[in-house]
């Protein structure tokens, strides 16, 4: 908790929306970029894999909606965060 895979592409997203601005073609790469990843959080492993059967192991495997959200909070926390040191830098 939280999701570091949520985290990092709402924190790539906010970076390019900030920085390039939010109605540019970076930023929206970017925001597709973050819409797959988070829409590809694992809950199951495939059938075919050997360990499949495992439920326990597959319950470990898969982000929670809580840790998604707080992955994408902590995601915009971090660029807001680091475009803030960047404009005082300036």
């Amino acid at each position: 908790m939280p999701s570091s895979h949520s985290a990092i592409v709402t924190a790539l997203a906010m970076a390019v929306g900030l920085q390039e601005g939010f109605g540019g073609s970076h930023f929206a790469i970017a925001l597709i970029l973050k819409s797959i990843v988070l829409d590809q959080i694992v809950y199951e492993l495939p059938e075919e894999h050997p360990l499949a059967e495992s439920l326990p192991l597959r319950e470990l495997l898969g982000h929670t909606p809580p840790q998604v959200v707080a992955g994408g909070v902590l995601g915009t926390v971090t660029a807001l965060f680091g475009y803030l040191i960047t404009l005082m830098r300036s």
